[in-house]
């Protein structure tokens, strides 16, 4: 069985993660190169492409990829994959690029990932330098992936995408009137100490999502800017932290514990709302509820290339990511709602999904989250030094002490 967001478990870590193995911004990757233009060509011979995942996203693209290789033997041999935890993806790129031994094509990553490869350049400008072995993105991708799409900074490529959250899920047979505001959350919380529950935000995406939402919710000054325009959200978190047991490391937890019985209301998105449900490891019967004035914030998985691989293998890279935004292809992201809905470009339904994806959301899906989507404003996370700044300030001001590594 597999375990959902297994690596997710550390989304978006705090300062250290963009400052390890660390370059000043816009270093140049230990020296490693990009190829020429004229170097991109396919191969004559078939290449082996290592894949690195940090952020559980083969659980969705993996079949994708290898619908491409099988399609063209002529271009790839085999694919390997290997996975990883978000903090450790800069330091491991740096240390082989400085080394000249990069044995990393394809690197599959959140935000956290991307950011830090931003911070000490060590991607590929795909869009700066090699437009034209792609798509055009803009016209492919419905609106959000499309801003998600900015937050890459043409050094990566939007492969899946979704609102994310924030959003309560709780248990009905404890929680006969579940809050429907921040007051009434905060009401609950008192009235139930030990009973809410949120994972570190630094390690976790409905963890971050919430960080990252509830200014919204509260009406902040400036949702974008953690540092000067989040007086009210700071001020809820130290007086909701007074009823919160502890800080799980990762959101895994979270859901073991809602299922178990000793949680009732934790902190959720869209994708772990569905997928541990289909999964068995959440009763299939909790429930979820928005607060009232909420906005999506959205999240996306993207591919990025590391400097220093050959002109060949950007070449057939370039052409996988092609293949993988084509709408069949988008459509097996869909999955068992890990990260739902999951696909990142206009036009692709349900209905185009593979039978096991249909069943599963079908069952486990929830018909109002088509209104929430479709009702609800959607904005992008916070960049990347600012979500930095958030995580280290939740860390020393809110949980940070209360933190339990699982």
């Amino acid at each position: 069985m597999r375990t959902p967001r297994s690596a997710l478990l550390t989304l978006a870590t705090a300062a250290g993660l963009l400052l390890a193995g660390c370059g000043a911004p816009g270093s140049d990757g230990g020296g490693a190169s990009e190829p020429s233009a004229a170097d991109v060509r396919l191969p004559s011979e078939a290449v082996t492409l290592n894949v690195i995942d940090v952020a559980g996203n083969l659980q969705l693209t993996e079949q994708i990829f290898e619908n491409y290789r099988r399609e063209h033997p002529e271009l790839i041999s085999k694919i390997t994959y290997t996975k990883a935890t978000s903090p450790e993806l800069a330091g491991k790129v740096k240390a082989q690029q400085d080394a000249g031994q990069l044995d990393i094509d394809l690197v599959l990553t959140g935000t956290d990932g991307l950011s830090a490869g931003l911070e000490q350049g060590l991607w590929v400008d795909l869009l700066g330098k090699y437009s034209d072995k792609l798509p055009d993105l803009k016209s492919q991708y419905l609106e959000p992936a499309s801003k998600m799409q900015d937050l890459a900074q043409g050094q990566g490529v939007v492969v899946t995408y979704y609102p994310s959250g924030p959003l309560l899920e709780y248990n009905p047979k404890s929680v006969s009137d579940p809050p429907s505001t921040a007051d009434e959350l905060l009401e609950w919380a008192k009235a139930n100490p030990k009973k809410l529950m949120y994972a570190r935000p630094s390690n976790s995406g409905p963890g971050r999502t919430w960080l990252m939402g509830l200014p919204y919710i509260l009406g902040d000054s400036d949702p974008m800017d953690p540092e000067n325009g989040w007086d009210k959200t700071w001020k809820y978190l130290k007086d909701l932290d007074r009823y919160i047991e502890y800080y799980p490391s990762g959101t895994t937890q979270t859901m073991q514990e809602l299922g178990e019985g000793s949680r009732d209301i934790i902190l959720s998105t869209t994708g772990w709302d569905i997928n541990p449900r289909v999964l068995g490891q959440v009763p299939k019967d909790v429930e979820i509820q928005a607060l009232e004035g909420f906005t999506w914030v959205t999240d996306a998985h993207y591919m990025v290339v590391p400097k220093g691989v050959s002109g060949e293998k950007l070449a057939v890279l370039l052409d996988l990511m092609k293949f993988s935004l084509q709408p069949q292809q988008q459509a097996i992201t869909f999955d068992k709602g890990y990260f739902y809905p999951g696909p990142a470009v206009k036009g692709v339904t349900l209905d185009m999904a593979p039978a096991d994806s249909r069943k599963a959301i079908e069952e486990y899906g929830r018909p109002e989250y088509d209104k929430l989507i479709a009702d609800h404003p959607k904005a992008p996370p916070l960049d990347a030094k600012s979500l930095v700044a958030a995580f280290d300030r939740w860390d020393r001001e809110i949980g940070g002490q209360k933190v339990k590594k699982q």
